[in-house]
């Protein structure tokens, strides 16, 4: 299980998170929503130590994180997966060598295992084919799926989403979704997605939580955050304009 605990980060004096609290369970796939620059990506990044808290807490399977030295923190990042918002496929390698990439790094699969592992997961995501293309030659769709391909291939524990459907057409972003719960349901894995598509964010998630102001503004089921009647959440999930508090239009008026 993953707990965060009162996490705080600024930037440049700027205080993006400002006291988040919740907790990831064994098995489950939570969705983190929120508006862009909200501070999503900032979040994610903290589960696997890629950023560290000005204050509080990151627990990864009992082990506060942010004490850890870069060589403590190897054995924890190996139990992620990512699949970052652009992919981050390295251009000069094959579809095939990106999703090798962490095997080899690892040094301790022989050659045979790691073309098995990476044809098996390029399988899954419907990519063998294009195992010998280079990113440039791939739509965005088929960089999503490599990308998850290489998140997957050492079967982490966890796998964190940020942005997985961000600029792709309803039909890829639903075969991505798909992709998502497939990956879910073969290798157990419990896992974390950061995204403003509520239509992705209903179909894979167990649980949504709103991240707002720097802090998690709601919890629940996505239908329980269907139903909700929290002006802030519904603004959101319907895509509205920002709300006028009655005061707001009380001046308005009488101006």
């Amino acid at each position: 299980m993953i707990q965060i605990q009162d996490l705080h980060k600024s930037f440049d004096g700027a205080e993006v998170l400002r006291g988040v609290d919740f907790e990831i369970h064994d098995g489950e796939t939570l969705v983190i929503i929120g508006r862009s620059g909200g501070g999503k990506s900032v979040l994610l990044k903290h589960l696997c130590g890629l950023l560290r808290p000005d204050a509080g807490r990151v627990i990864v399977d009992g082990v506060d994180i942010d004490p850890l030295s870069e060589s403590e923190l190897t054995p924890i990042r190996k139990k992620f997966g990512v699949l970052f918002q652009g992919g981050a496929l390295f251009d000069s390698m094959t579809v095939f060598e990106n999703v090798a990439f962490p095997l080899r790094e690892e040094r301790k699969l022989e050659e045979p295992e790691i073309t098995r592992r990476v044809e098996q997961a390029l399988t899954v995501v419907d990519l063998l084919k294009a195992k010998d293309k280079k990113p440039a030659e791939l739509s965005g769709g088929m960089r999503k799926r490599a990308a998850l391909a290489r998140a997957c291939v050492a079967n982490p524990k966890y796998i964190l989403y940020d942005e997985p459907t961000t600029g792709l057409d309803p039909v890829l972003a639903d075969h991505i979704n798909d992709l998502v719960l497939q990956t879910r349901d073969q290798l157990h894995v419990t896992s974390l997605a950061v995204t403003h598509d509520m239509t992705s964010a209903y179909k894979i998630a167990d649980r949504i939580a709103m991240l707002h102001d720097g802090r998690i503004h709601a919890v629940g089921t996505p239908k329980e955050i269907q139903a909700t009647t929290d002006p802030i959440v519904r603004q959101f999930i319907m895509g509205t304009a920002e709300i006028q508090t009655e005061v707001q239009r009380g001046t308005e008026t009488v101006s």
